[in-house]
């Protein structure tokens, strides 16, 4: 009985720890991750979403490491398991900000940049529709589970325990930073194109009759034009975006290997 009472104990100690250690990564990834670790979301609540996340996560990946229960080194996973946290957080969180670039791009082009007062964040109006927008549609498509297998995956392409590679974590940044850019402005394209059409023929306008107060025509034309463009272009922009976002969530670590 003692030789059982001993082994549950055990058990029990390294289910525990290794729990702990799934924590490190989870906590310190939903500090940043998009819809869970938005500043409007209360810290209790990032705090019940990361123990749940725990509780999903740890089962699935206690078989590929093993934890000596040594509260000497805890110190060592502290620094590993925050920091390839942090990194998968960063990288997810990337494609959020796309949408937020996206939306300054898409509000300086249009002159819409401060057509209403933004609360919350210090972005435009049309930032915060993109990322509103975005993050529902992402909740609607399983986020959850999603988030869930890719941190399941990162345990491949960060192993615990070790501190993640420089050269693979400034190649895997860089190039989704990359990507994150070159997103922000397909996604803001058509703003461009049409603010671009729409200068030059002021311009054309401007010198053909000078007498004309261009700016007084030509203000209220490119608010309402702005405004339409955003209801047609806004669907098919964040479509693409949460096609972007679901092919990241499928290979989060395809630019680090």
């Amino acid at each position: 009985m003692t030789e059982i009472v001993r082994f549950l104990i055990d058990a029990a100690s390294q289910s525990a720890l290794t729990g702990f250690v799934v924590f490190l990564r989870i906590g310190a990834a939903m500090a940043v991750l998009p819809g869970f670790g938005e500043h409007s979301v209360p810290v209790r609540v990032k705090l019940a979403i990361a123990l749940a996340f725990t509780a999903v996560v740890a089962p699935a990946v206690a078989h590929d490491f093993d934890i000596s229960i040594d509260l000497a080194g805890l110190p060592v996973w502290l620094i590993t398991e925050s920091l390839a946290g942090l990194a998968i957080g960063l990288v997810l969180r990337l494609v959020v900000l796309a949408l937020e670039i996206a939306g300054t791009i898409a509000a300086q082009s249009t002159s819409l940049s401060q057509l209403f007062g933004a609360g919350g964040e210090p972005m435009p109006t049309i930032s915060h529709l993109f990322v509103v927008a975005g993050l529902a549609l992402a909740m609607m498509a399983g986020l959850h589970v999603k988030l869930a297998q890719a941190l399941i995956l990162s345990y491949d392409a960060l192993p615990a325990g070790s501190l993640p590679g420089a050269e693979a974590i400034r190649g895997w940044g860089v190039a989704h930073v990359a990507q994150a850019f070159a997103l922000a402005f397909s996604l803001a394209a058509p703003f461009v194109i049409v603010s671009l059409i729409y200068n030059i023929a002021l311009g054309a306008i401007n010198r053909a009759m000078p007498q004309l107060m261009v700016a007084f025509v030509g203000a209220p034309a490119i608010t309402a034009g702005a405004l339409l463009l955003l209801a047609l272009a806004a669907p098919l922009g964040l479509a693409i975006w949460a096609g972007s976002f679901s092919a990241l969530l499928a290979d989060p670590f395809g630019a680090a290997r």
